[in-house]
């Protein structure tokens, strides 16, 4: 037995590192200070050294360090498949909404209670994104690969998806981005899973890198700009086919005449049936399963075809 122990330490002496870490180094340098150490001194170790590592000319290296920094942690934490919720960061809370209501009521400033009753109007989204969050990931929990709602980490509908989440017991990503207003992640986001990122391109390719469906809330330019994305990079088939959601029928159609846009040549018929509408979680949760078996079978018969 102690030969053994032996021969198990002379074979993992033989397979130590032969220089030491980064983060050794790193340690061994910032205890023992040099002269050198001193503001406008190149002395600093490259990859410890924020001033140049912030330099214009070493915005390819930032880029790389954003998209591998979430992918390495994802892939450590076992993230394979998510689903994707945009929506707007404006969005309240039912009991929010309905607070700023009576506040605005009591107060007697009639545009005041206008929009209010609209933020109320408009949370009924909120609680749809946080109940759909849930069923994802209560559904997907016990499956080999579970379905992980991912948001862009802030309040409003981003908020709902990792609350959501949180309450069933699941975990959640969130991807903030740093903003020139304040955009703190929202409270339920897995702490392990909670990125900031500088560049929006990055960001938004880390929302499709994993995603199985994307679900898209009401929102306004930030929204847009993330659905138009997914739809222009599935319509050009830059990305593989993968779901798309759009909840609430009656504000894309009129946020986005569709119809107009097939009539005047503008996309194709079929472009349309890229995405569905869908006005509740279940509904939701519906399609994406009548989705995920047709895709199934498709690859089932695919194979058939190439064998």
């Amino acid at each position: 037995m102690n030969k053994q122990r032996v021969l198990r330490h002379q074979r993992n002496h033989l397979i130590d590192r032969n220089f030491p870490s980064a983060g050794e180094d790193a340690a061994i340098v910032a205890v023992e200070p040099s002269p050198y150490d001193r503001p406008g001194s190149s002395y600093k170790l490259a990859f410890t050294d924020t001033d140049f590592i912030l330099r214009e000319d070493m915005r390819p290296v930032r880029l790389q360090l954003e998209l591998l920094k979430p992918e390495l942690i994802q892939t450590e934490h076992g993230i394979e498949s998510t689903i994707v919720i945009f929506g707007s960061a404006r969005i309240l809370p039912r009991d929010v909404a309905e607070q700023r209501l009576a506040q605005a009521q009591r107060d007697g400033d009639a545009k005041a209670v206008r929009r209010a009753q609209m933020q109320l109007d408009m949370s009924h989204y909120y609680e749809e994104a946080r109940r759909f969050a849930s069923l994802v990931t209560r559904a997907t929990c016990d499956a080999d690969t579970p379905l992980v709602v991912t948001t862009g980490g802030g309040p409003g509908i981003m908020e709902a998806g990792n609350r959501g989440a949180y309450e069933a017991g699941g975990k959640s990503v969130g991807l903030n981005i740093v903003l020139q207003h304040e955009q703190r992640p929202n409270p339920y986001i897995t702490p392990e899973l909670c990125f900031q990122f500088h560049y929006f391109a990055l960001r938004k390719m880390h929302f499709l890198m994993r995603s199985v469906a994307l679900v898209c809330f009401p929102g306004g330019f930030g929204t847009l700009d993330e659905l138009f994305e997914v739809l222009t990079l599935t319509q050009a088939r830059k990305v593989r086919q993968r779901p798309i959601l759009l909840f609430g029928e009656a504000f894309w159609r009129k946020l986005i005449n569709f119809d107009h846009l097939v009539d005047t040549g503008m996309i194709s018929p079929e472009d349309v049936h890229l995405f569905h509408f869908v006005e509740t979680a279940e509904q939701a949760w519906s399609v994406l399963e009548q989705e995920f078996s047709r895709l199934d079978a498709d690859t089932v018969e695919t194979g058939k075809a190439m064998a």
